[in-house]
């Protein structure tokens, strides 16, 4: 199993004195630091108008990462399909996949705030039509010989060729999931799928079963299952001290910064996003002590250890860990990151050994 740094660049909290600015430096930092450390892979988030992240842009961020780097793969978490051009994210991912010397994973997914749509003029409540049109068509984009000609619901042009092509043919192309839709996409388009914990026990009853219903959707559509993914909140804590500490943390970060940006009034919430309404109503009522290793990794290197065993069990192959999270300060998100690849990472087979060895 391998791990990756991920981060949303989460900044929305009482009395933060850190900048946005402040904030995009210190990710890129830790993001170099991940190659150091012998990570696989660094995801950022894409989020606009300071709704829940403030960085906009993580392929120039992950193109300066890529620039001094060699070996740490580089990818969005998630490129918000619908509110960009098919065409525009075909091309630019193929750039850095050409600059990076094939180190490119692309992760793409519908986003849940409408705030992020809305000065964009891109229709909310269609998205689900939107992206999966939009997908199609970056996929064509990176893999057919000559020219390409669309005509969609959403999408219309002929003949158009991107420039350059991607190093990797294809690029491997996974799709976000909170939802029943997107896992059945991913799996009838022959994606991979990254999932979150939390969302899969609150939306399915756990990885497991996102995992079987992934499965089942890929064989009905004649594919192979991709690669599958998830992602976990990441702390440390060796004592109650720390306990509370770090819970308090996931705690603000649900309430400062994800309450406030996810579709939470049943009256306006698209039929395809209903299941947020639970998700608010249930992450509201959460306490320090509701936390478990459904939603979070909090704990000594031992229980850590042990959840992730757990979840190496489901078929998952790569963990990216949000160590960042909660206005974590900087030196010690690189001190748990450190922690991490020193006590957890060798438990488990990867690539991070014979990085961590050379």
């Amino acid at each position: 199993m391998e791990f990756g740094y991920f981060t949303l660049s989460d900044n929305h909290y009482s009395g933060n004195q850190r900048s946005a600015n402040q904030f995009v430096t210190d990710i890129t930092a830790e993001a170099l630091y991940a190659d150091q450390l012998g990570m696989y892979s660094a995801w950022i988030g894409e989020h606009h108008f300071n709704s829940l992240g403030v960085l906009s842009c993580p392929d120039l961020v992950l193109s300066y990462i890529a620039g001094r780097t060699q070996k740490i793969r580089l990818a969005p978490a998630v490129t918000v399909l619908p509110i960009h051009h098919p065409i525009r994210v075909a091309e630019q991912w193929a750039s850095l996949d050409l600059l990076s010397d094939g180190r490119v994973d692309f992760a793409t997914g519908r986003g849940y705030d409408r705030r992020e749509y809305a000065p964009f003029h891109v229709d909310f409540e269609n998205n689900l039509s939107i992206f999966e049109e939009g997908l199609e068509v970056v996929q064509r984009l990176w893999t057919e010989e000559g020219r390409v000609t669309h005509k969609g619901e959403h999408y219309d042009f002929q003949d158009v060729r991107i420039t350059p092509k991607p190093v990797q043919r294809p690029i491997p192309t996974y799709v976000a999931s909170f939802s029943q839709p997107s896992i059945e996409l991913a799996g009838k388009l022959g994606c991979g799928l990254v999932v979150a914990p939390f969302a899969a026990a609150m939306s399915f009853g756990g990885l497991q079963q996102v995992a079987d219903r992934y499965h089942e959707t890929s064989a009905k559509h004649g594919n192979n299952t991709g690669r599958m993914m998830c992602s976990y909140f990441m702390h440390f804590a060796d004592n109650k001290e720390q306990q509370l500490q770090q819970r308090t943390r996931m705690i603000r970060y649900y309430n400062e910064c994800v309450i406030p940006a996810v579709p939470n009034d049943p009256k306006n919430t698209p039929p395809s996003y209903k299941y947020f309404n639970e998700m608010v109503a249930k992450l509201s009522k959460v306490k320090p002590e509701d936390l478990t290793e459904n939603s979070v990794l909090i704990g000594s290197s031992q229980s850590i250890i042990d959840t992730l065993k757990k979840v190496e069990a489901t078929g998952i192959e790569e963990v990216i860990l949000y160590f960042n999270v909660g206005q974590k300060p900087h030196e010690q998100v690189k001190d748990e990151m450190a922690r991490f690849m020193e006590e957890v990472a060798p438990e488990f087979e990867g690539s991070h050994l014979k990085r961590r060895a050379a």
